[in-house]
């Protein structure tokens, strides 16, 4: 079986492998990149045409150092190839004063210095007349910082760069294990072993089964995209329907945007439920009866002028961890070993900034933020 070896291979080329592989290519690293599939495909988590982007984010107030180097990042980059990797449009976050969303995202506004606008009741509702079903005292807190950004285009372009600076690209090539071995890993595929002195593994949904010892769990959840009602008065363009997370009165949450150039409106649920999958087992059909009929009728008491029955849908996967916050650094602080992954669904947006991250890590820079957060040893007991 034919061996190839570099530095360093990258397992897995969604968001975090992808940006992992190009951050380590401008460095000058030899660099393997391997993906079981085409780059920018849609069959695990790093797809869906948009994404929302947050700065002020309400999961950990540590979190708004990683966009902003993703924004960074992703700007450049954009300038280099003329294409847009994020749009800032804005991202509202809509419940009480005391919920997630806005508690959440002020903290992580006032740690991080984001200037948010803060609306009250009456300004919320004279700002944002689709919204309905709101709480008495619901008040919104708007990052302008925030928006969408673009999974597939994002990835590809990660992936040029990171040829064009030296990186080797091995799509459809399926991973059957990693392997820490003496002084670096094999990466074994049915074809061809990859040896390095170290890997890089963000496979995604795949990485509880090629590092069984992390704490993943990945789930199937269904993306969907809607229309207006054929008689609404509303406009549910991005201009008007920024990005949102939304909780409603009655203590459900749903996430969303509006609809744009060559996509549609995005709504999700915020409770994702637990429909655990093995990613290899993915269902991937639509259910009308048990998928769509619990987001239709959130979407009809939120949005009474977004017609409630999707126009498009397909399947996805997140990986949950514990504590829904991400795994990246060197699992027991082995030096041949670096992970990313566990991002619970709210990962996309920080893919730049966590692929410098890792980046840093395997070639022993400091990290630009303090990430003891996102320690993938923090579970050991």
């Amino acid at each position: 079986m034919e061996t190839i070896t570099s530095d360093v291979v990258v397992v897995g080329l969604g968001g975090f492998g992808s940006a992992a592989l190009w951050r380590l290519a401008e460095r000058g690293v030899d660099v393997t990149g391997i993906d079981r599939f085409d780059v920018g495909h849609n069959l695990g988590s790093s797809h869906g045409v948009t994404r929302l982007f947050r700065v002020a984010c309400m999961e950990h107030p540590g979190l708004a150092a990683v966009a902003r180097k993703s924004l960074e990042l992703w700007t450049g980059l954009g300038e280099r190839y003329g294409e847009t990797y994020v749009e800032q449009i804005g991202c509202l976050s809509v419940g009480r004063p005391g919920s997630r969303p806005v508690q959440g995202t002020t903290t992580a506004a006032d740690a991080a210095g984001i200037g948010v606008a803060h609306l009250t009741h009456d300004e919320l509702v004279e700002r944002y007349p689709q919204f309905a079903g709101y709480a008495d005292d619901a008040v919104g807190v708007l990052d302008p910082e925030g928006g969408l950004c673009f999974p597939e285009r994002n990835v590809r372009a990660q992936v040029r760069a990171a040829a064009e600076a030296g990186a080797r690209v091995y799509p459809g090539t399926r991973v059957a294990s990693v392997e820490l071995v003496d002084g670096g890993v094999r990466v074994v595929t049915p074809t061809v072993v990859f040896e390095a002195a170290q890997a890089v593994v963000a496979a995604g949904a795949w990485n509880p089964k090629l590092l069984p010892g992390l704490p993943l769990r990945p789930r199937r959840t269904p993306l969907y995209w809607f229309a207006p009602r054929a008689d609404a008065t509303q406009s549910f363009d991005l201009s008007a329907f920024p990005s949102f997370i939304y909780e409603l009165g009655d203590g459900r949450s749903l996430w969303g945007h509006g609809s744009g150039d060559g996509f549609h409106i995005k709504i999700g649920l915020g409770d994702h439920g637990s429909d655990y999958t093995d990613p290899d087992e993915l269902d991937r059909y639509i259910h009308p009866r048990i998928d769509v009929d619990r987001l239709a009728d959130a979407v009809g008491t939120a949005f009474p002028q977004v017609d409630p029955v999707p126009v498009k849908a397909i399947p996805c996967m997140i990986t949950d961890s514990p504590d829904e916050q991400f795994l990246v650094g060197r699992p027991d602080g082995d030096p041949r070993l670096v992970v990313a992954g566990g991002d619970s669904g709210h990962g996309f947006k920080h893919a730049a900034g966590v692929g410098e991250l890792l980046t840093q890590i395997a070639v022993g820079e400091q990290t630009y933020g303090d990430i003891g957060f996102l320690d993938p040893t923090r579970f050991a007991v």
